[in-house]
């Protein structure tokens, strides 16, 4: 018997719209060969459904959430509609309403693709970006004042609880634990006087816990920097909300396009549903062109089936990917091709169908 899984699926804007429908279909191919059938519920949650209700979402939308098992999002966010009223209408209640407390960002060289890092081998940029996605940087708490004159300020004040790092950093050292045994701390203790030194002593409080994890911590221009010049020393980082952000947008370039990058919006215990979605914007630049890249979405996907316990499918997808980008040379302009999303999904699908009839 079958394995019904029921997702929200949120295509969201511009090329969200495109890249969602293809990564369905290939999470619909695997799903029939390893015995998973998903539900998708479709919401039209974006930034036209704002423009004509002037909510991101209905009253009653993360009630309406609350009943899936997770949520797959394909991109917010279209000109005309400020970014921050779309990710404080969309993005950000989910993330916190339901506890997603861990951004996890692969970040991964596939086959096939060639970093525009120099002399970066096939294999050498395999690492994990966990980020802190609940507080931090990203808080509420501020405002603005005198506004349109010129004593107008504002104030937006982090938020840094023990609980809140502590659990972020434990996903984080565990995390170490199953893979390389390495886990750097992103920082900035030298210019931020108390939210940093702060983070770097719970750091430090717990790698007494993990004797068997080798730690490092690196102030935060430093670790950009390394994430250039020595991507391979890394094996799984951990940052606050902000540093987090920028960390992985830097992942998804080194790692070829962030049309490619994917994450995960995780509520570790499960007790409500997490969310996945591509790296990569609505880019409005492209969308309706049939240009967007869906291997982010893609990859996203993956990551949702290995999270609900599927780690075979998940592989089996990632498989496909590989041998799409590296055996058949189709890919969308962002990778240097000139294929069309819907050509490259129908190339993923073909790979999948090929791999189970083996």
């Amino acid at each position: 018997m079958d394995t019904t899984y029921r997702i929200a699926a949120i295509p969201g804007d511009g090329i969200g719209k495109e890249v969602m429908p293809a990564a369905q279909r290939v999470l619909d191919t695997v799903g029939s060969s390893f015995g998973i059938r998903f539900e998708w519920s479709e919401l039209e949650w974006s930034c036209e459904y704002y423009a004509r209700t002037g909510r991101m979402m209905p009253p009653n939308g993360l009630d309406q959430l609350r009943e899936f098992d997770q949520i797959f999002l394909g991109a917010v966010g279209y000109p005309g509609v400020p970014d921050h009223v779309s990710l404080w209408g969309l993005l950000i209640p989910i993330r916190r309403a339901f506890r997603q407390y861990i951004n996890l960002r692969p970040v991964k060289l596939l086959p096939g693709i060639d970093s525009p890092l120099r002399d970066v081998p096939a294999g050498g940029i395999d690492f994990v970006v966990v980020r802190e996605n609940n507080e931090g940087e990203y808080s509420e708490t501020g405002g603005r004042m005198y506004r349109e004159t010129p004593d107008e300020f504002a104030i937006q004040e982090s938020v840094f609880t023990r609980r809140g790092v502590e659990r972020a950093m434990r996903y984080a050292y565990d995390l170490a634990q199953v893979r390389g045994k390495r886990l750097a701390s992103a920082t900035k203790s030298n210019g931020i006087i108390h939210t940093m030194p702060f983070w770097d002593e719970i750091f430090r409080e717990l790698a007494a816990q993990y004797p068997d994890v080798a730690t490092s911590e690196f102030h935060i221009d430093a670790l950009a920097a390394l994430f250039v010049l020595d991507p391979a020393r890394f094996d799984v980082v951990v940052a606050s909300n902000l540093f987090g952000d920028i960390l992985t947008d830097l992942g998804a370039a080194i790692i070829g396009s962030i049309g490619i990058a994917p994450s995960g919006n995780i509520n570790p215990e499960g007790q409500y549903p997490s969310m996945f979605e591509p790296v990569h914007g609505s880019a409005p630049d492209i969308a309706g062109q049939g240009r967007a890249n869906p291997l982010g979405q893609v990859w996203a996907g993956a990551m949702m089936l290995a999270h609900l316990g599927h780690e075979e499918a998940a592989a089996t997808v990632m498989d496909a990917v590989s041998h799409v980008l590296s055996v058949t040379g189709v890919r969308t302009p962002d990778l240097g091709g000139t294929a069309s999303t819907q050509e490259v999904t129908d190339e993923l699908v073909a790979a999948l169908e090929r791999e189970v009839a083996r």
